[in-house]
């Protein structure tokens, strides 16, 4: 594909820094900046790696269109508004998507006679389809994958190898739920006893997943001990990701992995969880709500678009004052030694005056 081509898809400007550039140059693959050679196209978004547009061997790098660089080796440059949709866009086109599922029903596939497949519909090897269960148009249910007695999926979801879907519970449109991933799982309802022992609550709701979700790997969604637990449209969740009994998760929210997030929760719309976030139960999480890694939130957060970090967690900028000061923690502790010190002496000094 000419680099010219490239442009012309990308909507981009060509700005050449080398003499005889020109934009007949053939684009073969895509590759990380630090890693191209010739042939390859790149791209630039994240700072961190601008320093690397001095040195790359790649025939082109794609940057956004107020990026300042030097001049000092030979350089092409495909100047956009959002570098990183672009590299997507390209990328894409480089690499096409995998066919997940051949087409059809694989024969050993156990379907009971009372489910609903739609056209189109995709069956993967030793699948077990419960009863009523009602498959949508064109979706592909991928290896080893259990569905349980009145499940639905929507249209065109995909649900990769060994996923289980528990009685009852509800996908949407293109939901994708990616391997090993459990939905409908008993929520952890337990009531103490006199004894010491513990009674199992029933878990007797379902799970929602409403359409354009998507799932990553090895997560687990309880099903809701009365109601639901949904996840809105829209929604990212990394992998080992734990959603308990009864959450609401809002409108595209997305959240890294090994987060939990405990019963009756529920965060808004638009918010953003980073890796191993904590979230204790029945608390309720503002739209728009950013929350830095390896936080623990142990109250509801009422007021819109803050950003948080911490454990406990804090506002950001409070937050960073915590921070800074615990670094100073060991210098004050010697600090109120010596003055332990000097109070000791003169108390001492005292005394002996007295005496």
């Amino acid at each position: 594909m000419k680099l010219r081509e490239v442009a012309a898809m990308l909507n981009a400007e060509i700005e050449a820094y080398t003499v005889g550039s020109n934009a007949d140059v053939d684009i073969q693959r895509v590759a990380k900046i630090e890693e191209a050679r010739g042939g390859d196209i790149s791209f630039v978004a994240n700072p961190k790696y601008q320093k690397y547009i001095e040195t790359t061997q790649a025939s082109a790098v794609i940057v956004a269109k107020d990026l300042k660089v030097g001049v000092s080796q030979r350089l092409t440059l495909l100047r956009v508004k959002d570098p990183y949709f672009s590299f997507l866009k390209i990328l894409q086109h480089f690499n096409p998507p995998l066919d997940p599922l051949p087409p059809g029903i694989h024969p050993t596939a156990v379907i009971a006679k009372s489910a609903t497949l739609g056209a189109n519909a995709r069956i993967g090897a030793h699948v077990v389809i419960g009863e009523r269960v009602n498959v949508g148009d064109g979706a592909m249910i991928s290896h080893n994958v259990v569905l349980g007695d009145d499940v639905k999926v929507g249209e065109n979801a995909l649900l990769y190898p060994n996923i289980t879907v528990y009685n009852g519970c509800r996908l949407g449109s293109r939901v994708i739920i990616h391997s090993g991933t459990t939905i409908g799982s008993d929520g952890f309802g337990f009531a103490p006893k006199d004894d010491g022992t513990y009674e199992k609550i029933p878990q007797l709701g379902i799970v929602v997943i409403e359409d354009d979700v998507e799932i990553g790997a090895n997560c687990a969604v309880d099903r809701a001990t009365l109601g639901e637990t949904r996840i809105k449209r829209g929604v990212k969740l990394d992998n080992l990701i734990q959603v308990a009994h009864n959450v609401v998760i809002g409108e595209n929210t997305v959240s890294a992995a090994q987060a939990g997030i405990s019963g009756s929760t529920k965060i808004g719309k638009n918010c953003m969880l980073g890796g191993q976030v904590g979230l204790t139960g029945h608390l309720e999480i503002a739209d728009g709500t950013k929350i830095g890694a390896q936080s623990g939130i142990h109250h509801s957060i009422e007021k819109p678009g803050m950003t948080y970090f911490g454990s406990p967690v804090h506002p950001q900028r409070e937050a960073f004052r915590i921070q800074a000061s615990i670094t100073q923690v060991p210098d004050l502790l010697n600090t109120v030694r010596e003055l332990q010190k000097r109070v000791e002496q003169l108390e001492a000094q005292l005394k002996q005056k007295s005496e």
